[in-house]
């Protein structure tokens, strides 16, 4: 069994179940035990900023605000570089505890030994 996972999550409210399914698998991990690094890319960057977790709904889905907080409580959330760059993110916008890093940072977690990476 792997023992750390890195999930990258593409989708936001443009694809809400994909984007719940990701943040849920990595709520889901944290609560188990498993060292978890959730990467926020493409639409689902919006939720590195303070409000926007707030803002998302799904029928039938946790509350994306609680999944949030128990990534950010248990686990490491990561804003991409480039991501936050087109959308004129900077450090000083996301919430605490969310860092941004980019490409050579996910390459070098999803590779090591013992890692499971998944993309949503």
């Amino acid at each position: 069994m792997a023992k750390k996972l890195v999930i990258k999550v593409t989708a936001g409210a443009d694809a809400p179940e994909r984007c719940s399914q990701a943040f849920t698998v990595a709520a889901v991990a944290v609560a188990s035990g498993v060292e978890v690094s959730l990467w926020l890319t493409g639409e689902s960057s919006w939720f590195a900023l303070p409000g926007r977790a707030e803002e998302f709904e799904l029928p039938h889905a946790a509350p994306l605000p609680d999944l949030l907080e128990s990534i950010l409580a248990g686990g490491r959330i990561t804003l991409c570089t480039q991501c936050a760059a087109r959308r004129e993110i900077t450090e000083k916008d996301v919430l605490e505890g969310v860092r941004i890093a980019g490409a050579q940072v996910f390459v070098s977690e999803s590779v090591q030994d013992d890692v499971q990476a998944l993309v949503y």
